[in-house]
C-alpha cells in the first residue's frame, strides 16, 4: 500500500472541537504516520490536495444489529445464516457510504461476519461485536411467545441473543463469546420493546449474575454494555462495572449522577423509536409489540436533556433493525437541538473510542491512530447537519488506509 499525503487540509480536532488549518497528514500502511504543517512522504506516495475542505474521523455508530434483516427478532432467529449474512451485505456497504468506519454490533455479528469485512470480502464498516447478546428466561432475548414451550431455532447461527440462567451459566456463556472474539458483551438488563413476554419496566439478571458477568468481561479485558431503560434498571448496573447503558429512556437524576461517578457512557438510540412508531409493523414489528414502543418514545428526549445538562458523557447509537437502517443519520437531527455540534461529534467519534478501550486508535485524527478519515464540503461543527447529507457532503471515504469513495478532484 503506497503512501497518501492530504495537504490543505482543515482537520477537525473532535476532542477539542476545534479546526486545525492548513495541515498535512501523511498515511503509512493504514495508519497516520503523521500530522503537522509540513510532512514529508516516500517517493512515489499520492498527494491529495483538499483545499480547504474539512478531514475528520470516520464515524462510529456504538449500537447497531448488522445482522438484523427484519424487526421480527422470531423471526430471524428460524432463517438461514447464508440468506441473513447476503441481505446484511448491502446494508453494510450503506453504512460505510454514510460514513460510518467502525460500528459496535449489539447481537447478532460474529467472528466471521466481522473477518469478511476486515479481508474486504463485505464493504463496510469495521464490526465489533458482542457473538450473542445474554439473556434470563423470558427476558429480552427470548422470543419465545407465552404460549410456546420451545426455542424451536431461535438460537440458530442468525439470532440475536442466548438465553442462560444462574451464575454459572451465565460465565460459560460469557466465556463462550469470549472465545469467539466477542470485543465486548452485552447483558440484556431490562425488559425492551421487541421482546414479547417481558415488560419495559422489569430489572432482568440477579445481581449476582451480573456481578459474573462484568468479572469474566473485565478478565479478558473487553467492557460491558448493557440494555436497559428505567432508572432502577440502570442504578443496579452502574456500580457494579458495566461500562455502557445502552437506550436508557427512563433514567432519573440518580442515574446521571452514578454516570458521572463511575465514568460511563450512555447510548441514547432515539431514531430507532422514532423509526418504530413511523413503520415498525411495516419492518417486521408484530403489531401488539409495536404498542411497547409509545412506554419510551417522547421519555427517551427528556432522558437526553437530562444527561446533557447533568455532564453524562454519549455515545451515538442508532439501533434501527431492517429497512429503517436508511434513517441512521437522522439520529444527529433528533439530538442537534440539546447537544451542541462539537460533543455530537465526540459521541460518534473518540468518546466511543474512550469507552470501548481504543483510545488513539480511532475517532480522532493522532498519530499511529487508524486512517479511518471522511472529507467534507463544509464545517460539521458550524452545522451539524453536513453530515446527515454524505450524497452531497462527503466528497471522500477512508477506512484502515483504503479509499472507499473519492468524488474530489484528484
Amino acid at each position: 500500500m503506497h503512501d497518501i499525503l492530504f495537504i490543505n487540509a482543515n482537520v477537525i480536532d473532535t476532542r477539542r472541537g476545534e479546526v486545525l488549518a492548513d495541515q498535512q497528514v501523511l498515511i503509512r500502511n493504514g495508519r497516520i504516520a503523521r500530522v503537522a504543517s509540513t510532512a514529508e512522504a516516500s517517493e512515489g506516495a499520492e498527494v491529495i490536495d483538499l483545499k480547504g475542505r474539512y478531514l475528520m474521523p470516520g464515524l462510529c455508530d456504538s449500537h447497531v444489529h448488522v445482522t438484523a434483516i427484519t424487526a421480527n427478532f422470531a423471526l430471524l432467529g428460524t432463517m438461514s445464516p447464508f440468506y441473513v449474512t447476503a441481505k446484511t451485505g448491502p446494508m453494510l456497504q450503506n453504512m460505510l457510504m454514510r460514513g460510518f468506519t467502525t460500528v459496535r454490533d449489539a447481537g447478532g455479528a460474529d467472528y466471521g461476519l466481522a473477518q469478511a469485512v476486515a479481508e474486504d470480502s463485505l464493504l463496510g464498516p469495521r464490526i465489533l461485536y458482542c457473538g450473542k447478546a445474554l439473556s434470563q428466561t423470558g427476558g429480552h432475548a427470548d422470543m419465545r411467545g407465552p404460549g410456546q414451550q420451545t426455542f424451536e431455532g431461535c438460537f440458530c447461527c442468525a439470532g440475536l441473543g442466548r438465553v442462560c440462567d444462574g451464575v454459572a451459566e451465565v460465565r460459560r456463556a460469557c466465556r463462550d463469546e469470549i472465545r469467539k472474539g466477542a470485543t465486548q458483551i452485552k447483558i440484556m438488563a431490562s425488559g425492551g420493546v421487541s421482546s414479547p413476554t417481558d415488560r419495559i419496566d422489569s430489572t432482568q439478571f440477579s445481581l449476582e449474575e451480573i456481578d459474573a458477568i462484568v468479572e469474566e468481561a473485565t478478565a479478558a479485558n473487553i467492557h460491558t454494555m448493557a440494555h436497559a431503560y428505567t432508572a432502577r434498571a440502570i442504578n443496579r448496573l452502574l456500580p457494579r462495572g458495566v461500562k455502557t447503558i445502552e437506550h436508557g429512556n427512563l433514567l432519573d437524576e440518580e442515574s446521571c449522577r452514578l454516570f458521572v461517578q463511575h465514568n460511563a457512557y450512555l447510548t441514547p438510540t432515539l431514531v430507532v423509536y422514532d423509526a418504530l412508531a413511523k413503520e415498525g409493523v411495516e419492518a417486521g414489528l408484530p403489531k401488539e409489540l409495536q404498542m411497547k414502543v409509545y412506554d419510551v418514545l417522547e421519555a427517551g428526549g427528556r432522558a437526553l436533556e437530562m444527561a446533557q445538562r447533568q455532564g453524562v458523557k454519549m455515545l451515538y447509537g442508532s439501533d434501527l433493525l431492517g429497512q429503517m437502517e436508511r434513517h441512521q443519520l437522522q439520529e444527529f437531527n433528533l439530538r442537534a437541538d440539546v447537544v451542541p455540534a462539537a460533543e455530537l461529534i465526540r459521541a460518534a467519534t473518540c468518546h466511543a473510542a474512550d469507552a470501548f478501550g481504543y483510545s488513539g486508535d480511532f475517532g480522532e485524527i493522532v498519530e499511529q491512530g487508524r486512517a479511518d478519515l471522511l472529507v467534507l464540503e463544509h464545517n460539521p461543527l458550524d452545522d451539524i447537519k453536513v453530515l446527515t447529507r454524505p450524497d452531497s457532503e462527503l466528497s471522500l471515504i477512508m477506512k484502515a488506509g483504503r479509499i472507499y469513495k473519492r468524488t474530489l478532484a484528484a
